[in-house]
C-alpha cells in the first residue's frame, strides 16, 4: 500500500475510483426504490422539471477536475477533489445512455449502455491502479527495480496483444487481457466478429472465414445474452418491458 499506492502518488486515484463505484452502486440502489415506489427518495423536480442526477454529476466533476488542478496530486484537498470526482463520473456515467440518445431511456434496453460504461471505466482505472509503478517510489533495490521493470515490460506486450484483440471486435477481451495474457491469447486465436477492422482486412477476400466469423458470433451472442443480460439486471434494474405496436 506505501510504496505501491500511497509514494507513486495514486491514492487519489483510488479514492475517485472507490468514490465512483460506491456512488454507481448507491445511485442504482436509490434509483430502483423510487421506481418501486419504496423509501423516503423521490425525483427531484424544479418547477414542473425533473432534474436528473447528470446535472449534479457535471458540477461535481467540474469542482473535482480543477480543484485537481489547482491542489496537486498531494495534499488533502486533493484527495477531497479526487472524492469529488469520482463522486460526479459515478453520476453521469451512470446516465450515459440518457446523453447518448438524448432521451431519458435510463429503464429501457438502451439504458444499459449505462452499466456497461460503467463497468469497463472501473475495470481500466483498477488496472492502471493495480499497475507497478515504479515512478515515485525512492530507495529501490536492484531486484525490486528488475521485478517491476519484467511486470513493466509483460504488461507493454500484453497491451500490444490486446490491441490486436480490440481489432477483432472484442472489446471487454482486449480490456482484461492487459493483465490476464492468457486472455489476449484466446482472442487472437479465435476469429474476428463481423464488421470488426481485423475481418474488414483480413477477410475481404475469404468468404469462408468471413461465414465461419458470422456463425461463430451468433452462436457465441446466443450463449452468452442470458447471463449477461442476469448480470445487467442485477447490477443496474430490469427494464421497462416495451409495449407492443399496434396493427
Amino acid at each position: 500500500m506505501q510504496r505501491n499506492i500511497i509514494e507513486p502518488g495514486k491514492l487519489p486515484l483510488l479514492l475517485a475510483l472507490t468514490a465512483f463505484v460506491l456512488t454507481f452502486l448507491i445511485t442504482r440502489l436509490v434509483t430502483r426504490l423510487i421506481r418501486a415506489g419504496k423509501g423516503p427518495f423521490g425525483n427531484v423536480k424544479a418547477g414542473g422539471l425533473h432534474i436528473h442526477h447528470v446535472v449534479p454529476g457535471v458540477v461535481l466533476i467540474v469542482v473535482g477536475g480543477f480543484g485537481a488542478v489547482a491542489s496537486g496530486r498531494h495534499g488533502f484537498g486533493a484527495a477531497i477533489c479526487a472524492v469529488l470526482f469520482g463522486m460526479g463520473a459515478g453520476l453521469v456515467l451512470d446516465e450515459f445512455a440518457l446523453i447518448l440518445h438524448l432521451d431519458d431511456v435510463y429503464w429501457t434496453e438502451e439504458g444499459r449502455k449505462s452499466v456497461e460504461v460503467v463497468v469497463l471505466t472501473a475495470a481500466l482505472v483498477g488496472l492502471l491502479l493495480s499497475g507497478f509503478s515504479p515512478f515515485g517510489v525512492n530507495d529501490m533495490s536492484q531486484e525490486e527495480l528488475h521485478s517491476r521493470g519484467d511486470v513493466i515490460s509483460t504488461v507493454v506486450v500484453n497491451f500490444l496483444f490486446s490491441l490486436a484483440v480490440l481489432s477483432k471486435g472484442k472489446a471487454r477481451m482486449a480490456i482484461f487481457s492487459v493483465i490476464v495474457p492468457l486472455i489476449g491469447l484466446i482472442g487472437l486465436i479465435r476469429l474476428a466478429r463481423p464488421g470488426s477492422p481485423w475481418a474488414r482486412r483480413f477477410y475481404r477476400r475469404r468468404p469462408r472465414a468471413r461465414a465461419k466469423s458470422a456463425l461463430r458470433a451468433y452462436r457465441h451472442d446466443r450463449r452468452w445474452a442470458g447471463p449477461r443480460r442476469k448480470l445487467q439486471d442485477l447490477l443496474g434494474g430490469k427494464p421497462d418491458p416495451v409495449p407492443p405496436r399496434a396493427p
